[in-house]
């Protein structure tokens, strides 16, 4: 009967939304519990470079694990709705587990409380939601990225001047502590830099990045030295709005996460860092969290996953090259 339910579910998934593709072939018999759990795997969204990389981790811990995964997310990273329609959807599926990186930490909250009084545990990834009900938060230290995305600001600065900060999108809590982290450093360590603007949001999709960051470089364009975006999204938006201004190398620029875009403007010399998460080991942890839970072990309520800064001096070195080209094997 649960099986049933859960064929039926999906396909009524499938129709809301579009399915984001399964992962390949199933994966071959394991041993023990794990042989008939299904895990649903719910990235904010299924475009960007970077859940592409979570998907590839997950489909690494389905096949060490022998356990089969679903993975279905919204096509846009600002549609609260659908990814609330996919997670209530995988709960009348009666899923073993869901591991969901929320789009908002407010309005996903009610889905996962949920989920969870039906007896199916939630880990959430790469944005932390407002409740108490999940198993386990795996993810970067966000605010401790955005302390290092000031930390290069300033470096490149030399100390003093002027910056702008390009926000991402109202109820993301992930790029929100990192702007707040880098705020807070940017005061705390480099008191002669002013920021002259840190309260435009550059929305969900690289053209409105593109869009926000000409307004931005148009106003303040002549008068700063340097800029900082909190994401994949607002920084390449920013890349491409500094390239038609004419600003592209004249203004430093640290950027978040490190999409080919985005390390093709640093080996151009136009960006100067980019703070680089793990999204492939994001999602290798959080579906092999999932399954401990399930198992009945005990997990850590945080688990924190790699943060580095990339920039034109490391960005050849081995550590680096393997953490911006994953091996995206079944992918």
């Amino acid at each position: 009967m649960k099986k049933a339910h859960l064929l039926l579910a999906l396909v009524t998934v499938c129709l809301i939304v579009g399915c984001g593709g399964e992962t390949g072939e199933p994966p071959a018999p394991g041993t023990g519990e794990s042989d008939s759990l299904t895990i649903a795997v719910i990235p904010k969204g299924t475009a960007n470079p970077f859940w592409k990389t979570v998907h590839a981790g997950a489909v690494k811990a389905e096949k060490e694990l022998g356990i089969k995964i679903q993975w279905i997310g919204p096509d846009n990273e600002d549609d609260r709705k659908q990814q609330i329609d996919v997670v209530q959807n995988f709960i009348a599926a009666e899923v073993d587990a869901i591991v969901l990186a929320p789009l908002d930490d407010t309005a996903l909250a009610i889905p996962v409380e949920l989920a969870v009084s039906r007896g199916i545990p939630v880990v959430i990834i790469d944005s932390g939601l407002k409740s108490e009900a999940q198993s386990s938060f795996v993810a970067t230290d966000n605010v401790e990225g955005g302390r290092l995305g000031a930390r290069r600001l300033g470096e490149v600065m030399g100390g003093k001047g002027k910056a702008i900060m390009m926000r991402y999108n109202l109820g993301s809590a992930s790029t929100d502590n990192r702007e707040k982290g880098f705020m807070e450093e940017i005061a705390a360590k480099f008191p002669d830099i002013e920021i002259v603007s840190e309260n435009q949001y550059a929305g969900v999709t690289k053209q409105q990045a593109t869009e926000t960051g000409q307004n931005l470089l148009n106003k303040f364009g002549d008068d700063i030295q340097g800029i900082f975006c909190p994401n994949e999204s607002s920084a390449f938006g920013m890349l491409r709005a500094l390239e038609i201004t004419g600003r592209n190398g004249k203004i430093h620029f640290v950027g978040f996460d490190a999409s080919e875009g985005l390390i093709e403007g640093l080996r151009n010399g136009n960006i100067q860092g980019l703070v680089a998460q793990d999204p492939f080991d994001m999602g290798y942890k959080g579906v092999k969290t999932a399954v401990a839970v399930l198992k009945g072990e005990s997990v850590e309520k945080n688990i924190p996953t790699q943060l580095t800064l990339i920039t034109p001096e490391n960005i050849e070195t081995e550590e680096i090259q393997k953490l911006i080209a994953p091996e995206l094997a079944g992918m």
